[in-house]
């Protein structure tokens, strides 16, 4: 047990190294020298790892501005990561215009409707929140958060099952 325990820590101190490692680098180089949008993504993602949200948004930022050569899953990644950015720092309505950005260019991105909900839960946009995840289990069934967080709101807000909310016109 104790050799388990053991290597269980040696690894995660080898990731924590390797994430400190790769910061110093970025930040030794600094951002403005930072061009490529995969990088500036790499950057803010170990900046949001190490909780420097305000940091991490203007690293995305600047990757969105750059991303115009990435492939569309990868802008949506982004905007989907600086709506995070901004929704660790409590600026929800700036988060959902981003993971909103996200889904047009990925209409089925199910990480950022379930973000979206969220969000909304944080603004205590619980019809909304409700039917956001409804969206999810639309595209994905099984979706684990999704079925969770329905679950949670139909007893916040009394809803009847879906298929009854549905006739009613929503």
């Amino acid at each position: 047990l104790l050799v388990i325990i053991s290597i269980f820590v040696f690894r995660q101190f080898l990731k924590t190294r390797s994430e400190e490692i790769s910061l110093v680098k970025y930040e030794q180089k600094g951002i403005d020298s930072l061009e490529t949008a995969t990088e500036l993504y790499e950057f803010g993602s170990i900046q949001i790892k190490k909780r420097l949200y305000p940091q991490a948004t203007k690293t995305f930022l600047k990757a969105v501005k750059n991303a115009q050569d990435e492939p569309d899953e990868g802008k949506a990644i982004i905007e989907n990561a600086l709506g995070f950015a901004y929704a660790a720092q409590k600026e929800y309505k700036k988060a959902i215009k981003h993971y909103n950005s996200a889904l047009s260019i990925l209409p089925k991105y199910i990480v950022a409707l379930n973000n979206i909900a969220a969000a909304q839960q944080s603004l205590l946009e619980y019809e909304e929140a409700f039917l956001t995840y409804k969206k999810v289990l639309e595209i994905d069934p099984k979706n684990k958060t999704a079925i969770k967080k329905t679950k949670e709101l139909e007893k916040r807000i009394n809803y009847e099952p879906f298929t009854e909310v549905k006739n009613r016109g929503f």
